[in-house]
């Protein structure tokens, strides 16, 4: 069976020597010294590893079952629930006004990884209830606010989001669901929604659902489109709980993975439901938490690379076959382990450099929405809804791939059950989906994110970079084998986008053709950028005397391996760009 550590170190190595969060302006950060982050880490970890990791097998193996009308959650599940709840861990960045801890969004992230890694299936429980009640804050009347948060940040009451219908995904304009609004100012909400993570579950007193729908006579479309607070069980005047409403779970999806998670079709009767936000206006209310919703799918991405090296490195490291090319290295035994043989190091280099990567990118974004929201910095705003597509879509992507690297190195062992890897893919594999598909994702980033605001926020975003290679350029560390590459990524880049503002406002599908590879390249430059900086701060520990010397050697030369065998990619994905649509679009649909 697989096991968990919570790499411990790496996160601290970004929080303060990379991002140094308690030198930020950033309301909360300069609470965020070492002692206290290594502190909630640290005990995230033991929970991680002793209570939620051994569950993972448990939920994927047993699933979630449907039973008279109630769904029941895997063995062990509820009570981990309860742990999770009494640890306050639930709580941690939520408003204090509300029970809440009021610590940094980016805390909550480092937090978020460790449990997305040890458990994603459970940790969806309490990840949708923290989106649900995210949309609340801030969209919810006082009384809303009142009634639903307390519980909600207390995960007494978790929630969920209501958006997908059999007929509609991504093109939310073609919803059915009706909203009739009824004369004490509620609405009945009738309709069925598909893939409802965590609809309906056993470790909650009640589940406050977040539901799309229409009010009869509304606009045409997405225009058209209100939000709804849906309760499971009615809510009293005095906060306790009133009859069951009139909403239902028509049957639980069988899925490729995350099976401890319970993805429901929701069946709504005339269901009392409640305005959320202002009428027609729901997409813009659900919208309010994309931004951290889908920052959360792709670290869940990496997250789940991650646990899967951290088996893979330890299995490399273990697994007797064959013997080292260039001689012997375990000349007691009757062959050298795994991670001698340079296949198997380029594959775990791979692995090491991406997740590294990853989570110095997703700790830097989920910094730029702290900024955004306790400094009302409209600029981080921006800048964080550039990279979201980015983040969601490559990491998740990169993140899958790496899931299924990580199971190559066991070889047949990978694709048996018993040893676990198949579950890191499996629970992966919906990332790329969820949230936003990620071919929707690249559309979302050329679309609409490249000109939004006249392009001020890419333009920041290159003048970033820019600024960092020349105040760079005769860095020690960084000028052979970081800046130089580095530029030219950043160049391939910037002639990608050149080429779509050339191209695509006569041909849309010039641009569109090439987003999928635009959205690629932007992921590697950012990890360039990730590693440069992170290449810095290993290089300036090690000057300043660290003890800890393996580490920052380690970081330098796993950088090195990103910028000399990753990074390149930019070159690749440029030259597919500028073939433009024609290649793409040469076939009509018959004939395919």
């Amino acid at each position: 069976m697989p096991t968990y550590t919570a790499p411990i170190q790496d996160m601290n190595f970004v929080l303060h020597e990379v991002l140094k969060v308690s030198e930020s302006n950033i309301p909360g950060y300069d609470e965020l010294e070492s002692d206290l982050t290594n502190a909630v880490l640290e005990e995230a970890g033991k929970i991680a590893s002793d209570v939620l990791a051994p569950l993972n097998a448990v939920g994927d193996t047993e699933g979630c079952r449907l039973e008279n009308g109630v769904v029941y959650t895997p063995t062990g599940f509820k009570e981990a629930f309860e742990q999770l709840k009494e640890g306050g861990w639930t709580a941690l960045d939520c408003d204090p006004e509300y029970g809440g801890q009021g610590m940094p969004y980016i805390l909550g992230t480092a937090v978020g990884e460790i449990f997305v890694s040890s458990n994603m299936a459970f940790n969806m429980y309490a990840g949708l209830t923290h989106g649900a009640y995210s949309a609340i804050h801030a969209h919810g009347t006082d009384e809303q606010k009142q009634t639903y948060l307390p519980k909600m940040v207390s995960c007494d009451w978790t929630g969920t989001m209501n958006l997908t219908e059999p007929h509609c995904g991504t093109d939310l304009g073609l919803m059915r669901t009706k909203a009739e609004p009824q004369d004490d100012g509620s609405y009945k909400i009738t309709g069925q929604k598909i893939f409802i993570s965590a609809g309906d579950h056993d470790m909650s007193e009640n589940i406050i659902h977040l539901v799309l729908a229409k009010i009869p006579g509304g606009p045409e479309g997405v225009k058209g489109i209100s939000l709804f607070i849906v309760p499971k069980f009615i809510v009293n005047e005095d906060g306790s709980l009133g009859d069951r409403n009139s909403l239902s779970v028509g049957k639980i999806e069988e899925k490729m993975g995350i099976h401890g998670n319970s993805t429901c079709v929701m069946d709504y009767d005339g269901a009392t439901g409640y305005l959320l936000g202002d009428m027609h206006k729901g997409m813009r209310a659900m919208f309010t938490m994309m931004n951290e919703a889908r920052l959360g799918v792709g670290l869940q991405g990496y997250a789940q690379a991650a646990v899967a090296y951290e088996n893979a490195l330890a299995y490399a490291k273990d697994r007797l076959q064959g013997r080292d090319v260039t001689g012997t290295k375990n000349p007691d035994g009757p062959a050298d382990p795994l991670i001698v043989h340079p296949d198997i190091r380029r594959n775990l280099m791979d692995q090491k450099s991406f997740v590294e990567g990853a989570r110095a990118f997703v700790l830097w974004g989920s910094s730029l929405i702290d900024q955004g929201h306790k400094l009302n910095d409209k600029d981080a705003e921006g800048l964080v809804s550039l990279m979201i597509p980015v983040i969601k879509g490559f990491l998740t992507d990169k993140g899958f791939e790496n899931a299924v690297n990580a199971q190559q190195v066991y070889g047949g062992h990978g694709y048996i059950e018993e040893w676990g890897m198949s579950q890191f893919a499996r629970d992966a594999r919906i990332t790329m989906i969820y949230e936003g598909a990620n071919g929707v994702q690249a559309l979302d980033l050329v679309g609409r994110k490249l000109a939004t605001d006249g392009g001020k926020h890419v333009m920041a975003f290159f003048e970033m970079v820019k600024a960092f290679l020349k105040e760079n350029a005769e860095h020690p560390a960084l000028k052979d084998d970081f800046i130089p590459q580095l530029k030219q990524a950043s160049k391939d880049l910037q002639a990608a986008g050149m080429f779509f503002m050339q191209n695509g406002m006569k041909n849309p599908n010039d641009a569109l053709s090439g987003s999928y590879d635009f959205m690629h390249m932007f992921g590697h430059v950012c990890l360039g950028l990730m590693w440069a900086r992170m290449a810095k701060a290993a290089h300036d520990a090690l000057e300043g005397g660290a003890s800890n010397k393996e580490f920052y050697t380690a970081k330098i030369a796993t950088g090195r391996y990103y910028m000399a065998r990753q990074l390149p990619a930019t070159r690749l994905h440029l030259a597919r760009i500028e073939t433009g649509g024609a290649p793409v679009m040469a076939l009509d649909a018959e004939e395919f």
